[in-house]
């Protein structure tokens, strides 16, 4: 998505109850790691249910500059012909990742474990977004920042190591991506590669690499944190990857049904990786009704049916070591917060401040314009909700900050507001929920 396209505004308001059954897309998150494991693989992966969202298809692309064979071949079902791990060819234009934070720094770790050099470059979002995290500890393992803009942002030229070390790697905060990239690199390094996190953050990358042949043990680490060993220059196979819903996408149409009166409905094939599922777990402990129904696994994660009703919610504490579970999903949880009984109080979210935008911010703006008491006290937001004394006011315009969970959010507040609840730019939602707004009117939604 290119920061030059013409602004897209949208409203919702609120109307008749949400009812009905839909598939939100695919997890990106698996996409991500489908196309860049398929494409460190002997052989070919076959992924179905991929998210078409402009994230993933510039991952899809990078690794077809790098020299693996991507394929669509139906909706939601690609193929890739591997080049095996070490395997990258030098890419003959700029790796352009758009939006895409997470497809950025995966194929940092990836290509920082070849011989090649390339350039990492994306849209004006994410040449503000900090690289520093990823890129220190690939140089360790031998890579090389040939050049890069002013305080390490993209864009990047990044050569990798002839020669890459494996390394034992404490990551400084929780970062599922840092966590993931490293891993990538020493897939091509001799020997044990270590990632040691204190707060177990989403284990995709762990899951993924399992699947697709590789060696490595798991091991908790303190109270929280955990111990991931990879034994390195493993023969990837070439996999089959079924893409299991993205719960952070189906966070949006859930929030809704909670919030908006009278709404049943059924979310199909959702992912419960327990390290994904923060946000319903908070939920939960606010009053939220959520039934999972035919619980299943595929691939390593779990997922099942969520059948979502019309509830009371009140405010709670959420503790600080659930963020790495539920990162994303903090700004649609401070719009169910803001609809809540009493205070709720979200600790820890340090994170949030280099997302697409200062999403800690920009989530507290969202409130305030809409006339919901919040405040940010350190790295926490106490959000004073109003439920049991009628519901938000609304009637705001919300500034995204080319942030597409900024701009779902404000829009599922304005199907249960007072007055409708505007955005002043919609067209980034097509990165992570490409037919968010076709899917929400097709529940019920009255957004326009």
């Amino acid at each position: 998505m290119s920061s030059t396209a013409a602004l897209m505004p949208l409203a919702a308001r609120g109307a008749r109850p949400l009812t009905g059954c839909v598939r939100v897309p695919g997890d990106k998150s698996i996409s991500h790691r489908a196309l860049i494991l398929g494409a460190l693989a002997v052989g070919r992966t076959t992924v179905t249910g991929l998210l078409e969202g402009e994230d993933v298809l510039a991952t899809g692309k990078a690794m077809s500059l790098l020299g693996a064979t991507v394929v669509r071949t139906g909706p939601g079902a690609w193929s890739v012909d591997g080049v095996g791990v070490g395997g990258f060819a030098p890419p003959p234009e700029t790796l352009d990742f758009g939006n895409s934070g997470t497809g950025c720094r995966l194929v940092m770790g990836a290509v920082a474990g070849c011989p090649v050099t390339a350039v990492f470059d994306g849209d004006a979002s994410l040449r503000r977004r900090p690289m520093r995290r990823i890129l220190d500890p690939l140089v360790r393992m031998g890579a090389t920042v040939v050049q890069a803009a002013e305080g390490d942002r993209l864009p990047v030229w990044l050569a990798g190591a002839r020669d890459p070390l494996p390394i034992v790697y404490a990551t400084p905060v929780p970062s599922a991506q840092v966590k993931s990239a490293v891993l990538l690199a020493g897939l091509a390094a001799p020997g044990e590669t270590v990632v040691i996190e204190s707060e177990a953050t989403r284990d995709h990358t762990e899951k993924m690499l399992a699947h697709f042949g590789a060696t490595l043990s798991v091991v908790p680490d303190g109270p929280h944190g955990r111990r991931i060993t990879l034994s390195g220059q493993p023969e990837l196979a070439g996999a089959a990857v079924v893409v299991p819903a993205d719960p952070s996408s189906a966070a949006f149409p859930l929030v809704a049904a909670l919030l908006v009166p009278g709404s049943d409905v059924i979310l199909e094939n959702v992912m419960t990786n327990p390290l994904r599922t923060g946000l319903i777990t908070t939920l939960r402990e606010m009053g939220a009704s959520i039934e999972a129904v035919d619980g299943r696994e595929d691939g390593g994660e779990a997922m099942a049916d969520l059948r979502v009703r019309f509830s009371d919610l009140v405010g709670v504490e959420v503790p600080p070591e659930r963020a790495p579970a539920m990162i994303d999903e903090y700004p649609v949880l401070a719009v169910a917060a803001a609809f809540a009984r009493g205070t709720t109080v979200m600790r820890g979210l340090k994170e949030l401040r280099v997302k697409e935008s200062d999403r800690l911010a920009a989530t507290a703006d969202l409130l305030r314009v809409n006339g919901v008491p919040v405040e940010i006290s350190g790295d926490d937001m106490i959000v004073e909700g109003v439920g049991g004394r009628g519901r938000p006011p609304g009637g705001g315009t919300v500034a995204t900050h080319m942030d597409h969970r900024i701009a779902m959010s404000a829009l599922v507040m304005g199907l249960a507001s007072e007055k409708p609840v505007a955005v002043d730019d919609a067209a980034f939602i097509a990165t992570s929920f490409p037919g968010f707004v076709e899917t929400m009117r097709g529940l019920g939604a009255d957004i326009g």
